[in-house]
């Protein structure tokens, strides 16, 4: 394909989608020339996620426009930023992001023959390399050295010498990868602009720079490695996957800090050329895009549900993880995975065992995962009113038995109407970490019924009639466990146990099959049989 475009066209491809590029009359020069020499650099710190397709798509862009492409693994740089890479752990997370970027690539239909992959300390621990660091550290500012890394390492109170030597090395990199141009996301934008300004100085030539626009997560934030609510993993589960996209921020007609939306836009459209939106026939049915303008302006307008997004996104992420989960069942790279992030909770566990630690009730960080851990209550709703800020989002006074009633902000109102929710009895989980909606804290959390591929149909639960607020649900056989006083979110106990929370063909709420009960009788929902709970 490269071979028929011209050099205008080649130069279209580069740099479509792309936030911002410094040098683009050099890029021409060059590509008026010969094939453009390209680099783009990860560091092998936390895993790999869904947020990697956006690089990996403009890869393909690369590649399909003749570039010569190579990918560094820089694992100096990872032991550098605060050492978010142990050194002994180094050289197994090279290996993994290797395996894992390849297995990416292969998904998306990129030929590996034109890729170079270049490990970092392959060449950054010459003898040329170090004299040059030594050089660039006489003449980089100790306050330009920290302004250009300050959107990539990690910023602490006080700053080791590593992090300052970070930008000065990614630098470097772009002389002895011997390219025209780095690729990278806007958040480098500033180590770019101190290789532009200091290269020269030592006699290098200066290089374009091609920068990516930063994709939101799925909590509207960016999407970090570190932040595991606001990323899917690309070894995550299709269950996963669903569970991680029904809680992504995906208000209706907002398309700002819209990750889902993003996720469309940088990865779907470039590698496909259009996107199909799965709906019901009674809602209009499938409809296939051939442009994200046309997609946005949907969404914009409500023409799109959120849900139907969601679960169109869904569709088409598990089809980009399918091979590179299978390629992962591998008992070589499931050893790799393993090694290279050990689970620091087997950590824990070990220390509390030696320590002489467990019994008792309340909840400590060794007991074991039983649902009696969750405080789950009746609640009175006593008013709604509209979100402020949210369109979509409404405010709950509800009544748990307590002083003051807990303000519960959700969606529900666009399920069941105000009128109805008005004095309706509802269960709330109530000892999870209260989280901010739209800038107002939610104090609970209302578990509602749902059904899998249909985001229309949510029903909120059932108490038994004669119910009253603040009574505690359990689960037959779990009558006597103390609920935890809050749930540590780092420990997912909510997650790990909404997992088996279901409806029955009875309509009846359980847990692995054992009903979810008050005093007075069991939790139903009205007609959502087969349904999940969340």
């Amino acid at each position: 394909m490269a071979d028929q475009l011209s050099p205008d066209e080649k130069f279209d491809l580069v740099t479509r989608n792309l936030q911002e590029v410094l040098g683009e009359e050099k890029l021409k020069q060059v590509l008026q020339e010969r094939e453009l020499k390209v680099y783009w650099g990860t560091a092998t710190t936390g895993k790999p996620h869904v947020a990697y397709f956006v690089p990996m798509s403009k890869i393909a862009d690369f590649l399909k426009a003749g570039c010569e492409v190579t990918i560094l693994f820089a694992d100096l740089h990872a032991y550098l930023d605060n050492m978010k890479a142990p050194w002994e752990l180094l050289e197994l997370r090279v290996k993994y992001y290797e395996q894992v970027i390849k297995a990416m690539l292969e998904s998306i239909g990129v030929p590996l023959d034109k890729l170079k992959f270049v490990k970092g300390t392959d060449y950054q621990l010459s003898r040329e390399y170090t004299l040059d660091v030594y050089r660039l550290s006489s003449m980089v500012t100790e306050h330009d050295a920290k302004k250009a890394g300050a959107e990539v390492v990690k910023q602490v109170e006080h700053p080791l010498l590593s992090g300052l030597l970070y930008p000065g090395l990614q630098a470097l990199d772009e002389e002895y990868l011997k390219v025209d141009a780095q690729f990278g996301g806007v958040d480098q934008r500033k180590i770019f602009t101190l290789a532009e300004k200091y290269l020269p100085s030592l006699g290098y030539a200066k290089r374009a720079h091609l920068m990516n626009p930063m994709v939101p997560g799925l909590t509207g934030t960016k999407m970090s490695s570190s932040e595991e609510e606001s990323k899917i993993d690309l070894l995550d589960s299709k269950e996963d996957v669903k569970k991680k996209l029904k809680k992504a921020f995906c208000e209706p007609g907002n398309i700002q800090n819209n990750g889902v939306l993003s996720f469309v836009k940088y990865v779907l459209f470039p590698l496909r050329g259009e996107f199909c939106i799965k709906r019901d026939p009674k809602w209009g049915g499938d409809k296939i895009y051939t442009g994200f303008e046309e997609v946005e302006k949907d969404f914009a307008e409500e023409t799109i549900h959120p849900g139907d997004l969601k679960a169109s996104v869904e569709t088409a992420l598990n089809q980009l993880l399918e091979p590179i989960r299978k390629k992962f069942e591998s008992p070589e790279l499931r050893k790799l995975t393993n090694s290279a992030y050990p689970n620091p909770s087997k950590k824990g566990a070990a220390k509390g065992a030696k320590a002489g630690g467990g019994g008792g009730g309340g909840g400590g960080e060794d007991d074991e995962l039983a649902p009696s851990r969750l405080d789950i209550r009746v609640g009175k709703i006593i008013s709604v009113e509209k979100h402020p800020d949210a369109d979509s989002l409404y405010l709950e006074k509800i009544d748990v038995g307590e002083p003051e009633p807990r303000t519960v902000v959700s969606g529900l109102v666009a399920y069941v109407s105000q009128e109805d929710l008005q004095d309706r009895l509802v269960l709330l989980l109530c000892n999870l970490k209260p989280q901010k909606m739209r800038g107002i804290e939610s104090q609970a959390m209302l578990l509602c019924a749902s059904i899998e591929g249909d985001p229309r149909r949510v029903e909120p639960l059932d108490p038994p009639e004669g119910s009253s607020p603040g009574e505690q649900v359990f689960v037959e056989g779990y009558e006597t466990g103390k609920p935890d006083d809050k749930l540590n979110p780092k420990k997912k106990v909510w997650e790990k146990l909404q997992v088996d929370l279901k409806i029955s063909d009875e309509c009846v709420a359980q847990w692995k099959d054992q009903h979810l009960m008050t005093k007075l009788g069991q939790i139903t929902c009205k007609t959502l049989k087969g349904g999940n709970i969340s």
